[in-house]
């Protein structure tokens, strides 16, 4: 082979590069809810064949970002505003389970990890990187699961932390719109301080506010932009 000639591409890397693009841009709303995603046109966007394309299209389906309708055209899933307290539910249970592990079985390691998952989200919030924030805001997140010790509970949460990553866009767009400049950082450092001291009570209730904080700025964002008669359902108080 000449030493001019062009380097052929790994094989796998065109279904990544597809991917990790149509991604982010579904999470980052710059791909809106309900956009068809035509194989054919991706394909020439990205220059390749339709089947890493299709891969893709399997890749985000896997991840409910996608969905194929019954006349087989795929385009991405709505944001189901309706389902949204049940979501919510889930999450504030799992986010509750996982936060009380880590407080009661975290090692020192795990502090650390925490501790430079929260410095991460700190910086995206300070450049204002919505997808860098909610990229962030979940590892930190996971990092709490993970020092939980509970493989099961942890996998739980981060399918539904995925799930909830275009929503969680929107509730920074609402922070933003008001006049507090704090987002999440000090809920963050509160429960970072819970889960090093060990307090189970507490970290279990920071966990429970931080939910609630993310439900009603989320419903107060869709009923001031797109929801009229939106009515908000609460969840109950903390335990």
């Amino acid at each position: 082979m000449g030493k001019d000639a062009a380097p052929k591409r790994v094989k796998g890397t065109g279904v990544k590069f597809v991917y990790e693009t149509l991604r982010d841009e579904i999470l980052a709303l710059d791909l809106q809810p309900g956009a068809v995603l035509d194989e054919s046109s991706l394909a020439e966007r990205f220059s390749m064949s339709r089947s890493p394309v299709r891969e893709a299209i399997v890749r985000l389906s896997a991840g409910d970002l996608v969905v194929t309708l019954s006349n087989r055209s795929t385009v991405v899933a709505p944001i189901d505003v309706q389902s949204f307290p049940k979501y919510v539910e889930a999450l504030d249970i799992a986010q509750r389970m996982n936060t009380r592990l880590a407080a009661e079985l975290r090692s020192d390691l795990d502090l650390r990890t925490i501790a430079r998952r929260q410095k991460e989200f700190v910086t995206a919030v300070g450049k204002g990187e919505h997808l860098a924030m909610s990229e962030t805001n979940m590892l930190f997140h996971m990092a709490i699961a993970h020092a939980g010790r509970n493989p099961y509970l942890a996998a739980f949460y981060e399918r539904l932390l995925n799930q909830g990553r275009r929503m969680l866009h929107l509730h920074f767009a609402y922070l933003e719109q008001g006049s507090e400049e704090v987002l999440l950082t000090d809920e963050h450092d509160e429960m970072l301080a819970a889960i090093r001291d060990r307090d189970v009570a507490r970290a279990d209730a920071l966990a429970h506010a931080h939910t609630r904080q993310f439900r009603d700025n989320f419903m107060q964002f869709m009923k001031q932009n797109y929801l009229k008669d939106a009515e908000l359902v609460a969840l109950g108080p903390a335990a």
